[in-house]
């Protein structure tokens, strides 16, 4: 039996890359998103939108917390990227705008499935680098959604925007290799035999305090996000620019994520959750306000900067999350899966409105300003070092 207080680095990697395979697949929406404008014909609003739809059932992620204290999810994190990659693989034959909205309804259903559980798993066997370990499976994520652009594209570019459905059977071998890999651990059958004596609303008002500090960072930091992720492709093919090179700087400030999320969970564990924080939600704003009016190779520098900094911020809060003390650890993880998730699609809603408003770089203007907000609400994170 593994020592729980080891980091399990064998597990850990193992997890992350079910992150990454996952991912890869749900990343496909923002580099389609122009294709799937000029298609469909439907505006920056409705754009917005559509991430309700695809984060709307993170609504869920308490409940499926709840079931995940309970019973072996780990399951979940094997069907999942199959569900994931046959929706995901079938944006490009959409025929109207409802029919997008259904299948990201069901892709949001699947990542919340995935996410909750996962992390929680992770805690399990992190030991005491508990940053580390959620720095790890961030970087899954984000190395996915560098992938997933020059996938998606790559899918298109040979076989159409009509064709990406053949991308299908990739991912359901995805989730045949998990069952054989995922199915040997069995940390999340330690969910049924721990002791859930705390009421769901004493666990509530015990970390409400905390709750309402991350549900600002995650607000104003995601602001800031949305547009430079969301909107990327789009601002820049609305300043006259090809549809590749809106997918490459996609990629470009994915990878640079995957940098910050490997190595921010790790430093918080040395100078402290909140110092960490609070250099992120500073050093991110400045980066997007430089990167607006930037052209050329400053651009992509500007880029890989605010993609270290911007997504950094995520393994940090998770890591916060799983360090509390609770008998119902997956119960709080989707409760702040709910606020990442849910904040994220308002703020990409407010961005889509705002950009048939004022144009796309006001808006980008706008959330960057708005970007420090977050500063205050960093100041209630605990500072401990590791």
């Amino acid at each position: 039996m593994p020592d729980k207080n080891k980091f399990q680095t064998g597990n850990v990697v193992l997890i992350s890359i079910a992150h990454t395979l996952h991912d890869i697949y749900s990343s496909f929406l923002a580099p389609l998103l122009p294709l799937l404008i000029e298609k469909l014909n439907f505006s920056y609003s409705l754009a917005g939108l559509l991430t309700i739809f695809q984060r709307g059932p993170s609504l869920l992620n308490p409940l499926i917390g709840l079931i995940a204290d309970k019973l072996p999810v780990r399951y979940l994190l094997i069907v999942s990227p199959a569900i994931t990659a046959i929706v995901m693989s079938l944006l490009g034959l959409a025929s109207h705008y409802f029919v997008l909205v259904v299948l990201l309804f069901i892709m949001g259903i699947s990542a919340s499935l995935f996410h909750v559980p996962a992390p929680v798993m992770i805690r399990k066997i992190a030991g005491n680098k508990v940053g580390k370990a959620m720095s790890f499976f961030m970087l899954g994520g984000e190395f996915a959604r560098s992938l997933g652009p020059l996938v998606i594209l790559g899918a298109v570019s040979v076989w159409g925007l009509e064709g990406t459905w053949r991308l299908i059977p990739f991912g359901l071998a995805a989730s045949v290799v998990l069952y054989f890999k995922l199915n040997k651990i069995k940390i999340s059958e330690e969910f049924r035999t721990e002791k859930a004596e705390a009421s769901i609303k004493a666990t509530l008002k015990k970390h409400l305090p905390l709750f309402i500090a991350i549900t600002g960072v995650t607000f104003f930091n995601s602001i800031v996000k949305a547009s430079m992720t969301y909107f990327l492709p789009t601002f820049i093919t609305a300043k006259g620019q090809s549809v590749w090179l809106g997918g490459i700087s996609f990629s470009v400030l994915q990878f640079a994520g995957a940098v910050g999320t490997l190595i921010s969970g790790t430093i918080s564990d040395k100078i402290g959750r909140r110092t960490t924080l609070l250099i992120a939600t500073i050093v991110s704003p400045v980066l997007m306000l430089l990167f607006i009016h930037a052209e050329g190779i400053f651009s992509f520098v500007l880029l890989v900067l605010a993609g270290v900094f911007l997504f950094g911020t995520t393994p940090v809060m998770l890591a916060e999350i799983n360090d509390l003390k609770s008998e119902r650890p997956a119960f709080l993880n989707g409760i702040y899966m709910t606020i990442n998730f849910g904040g994220g699609a308002i703020t990409i809603m407010i961005i889509g409105a705002l950009g048939d408003l004022l144009g796309l770089e006001q808006s980008f203007l706008i959330s960057a300003i708005l970007g420090f907000a977050a500063i205050p609400f960093v100041f209630k994170f605990s500072n401990k070092k590791y």
